[in-house]
């Protein structure tokens, strides 16, 4: 199984900021981080792979002691890059980034994601299929919503929500047709470790 995790909230999630790289975890976002690691807990992981960037990194660091698990980490699974844009506020630019496609200066264009995020697919079912067991893959908005798309995934009469939760948890079986048991799934967050609805989603 294939239990994929976006990472906690940041500060700059609420503030609605495109966010550099180094962006950490809030105080929510820790207690958002331990919240999914103890739902994953009876789960009975056999392995954590997961972005590199910090915010993901921390959020699978809670994971990985609450399991005793060692975490993998790629760049692959990292958002998209949106180069300039990052550390400036998202409605501000008077446009959507989210949804540009072209490249923005020294970031990606949505083709140049498109293709990292097929790779970052077939990496994690390759690590999964090496492990023989359960993985948490730790990752982030727009990469999961690429994922959880019909043509890759099996959703049955499920539909993806608009906003991905930070923490939200999605469980798709690694064998084609990709069967996904649970859907970006936030029931595990509940009082400080609540999600913010007016945060930003991507960048």
């Amino acid at each position: 199984m294939l239990h994929l995790v976006r990472h906690g909230e940041t500060p700059l999630n609420v503030a609605r900021v495109l966010q550099p790289a180094d962006t950490p975890l809030s105080e929510r976002g820790r207690a958002q981080a331990l919240a999914i690691a103890q739902r994953l807990v009876p789960m009975g992981l056999a392995g954590i792979v997961s972005s590199d960037l910090p915010r993901a990194r921390q959020t699978a660091q809670a994971i990985a002691d609450a399991c005793g698990l060692a975490i993998e980490t790629s760049p692959l699974l990292q958002e998209r890059n949106f180069g300039d844009l990052r550390g400036q506020p998202y409605d501000a630019l008077g446009f959507d980034p989210l949804v540009l496609t072209g490249e923005p200066p020294g970031g990606e264009s949505v083709a140049t994601f498109e293709a990292r995020v097929r790779r970052a697919w077939q990496h994690v079912l390759q690590r999964q299929a090496a492990i023989g067991g359960p993985i948490a893959v730790v990752s982030h908005g727009l990469v999961l919503r690429a994922w959880l798309q019909p043509d890759r995934v099996d959703l049955g009469a499920q539909v993806l929500p608009d906003q991905v939760a930070n923490t939200s948890l999605s469980s798709v079986e690694p064998h084609p047709p990709h069967r996904v048991l649970t859907l970006a799934c936030a029931l595990h967050l509940r009082g400080t470790a609540g999600h913010d609805g007016r945060s930003l989603v991507g960048g």
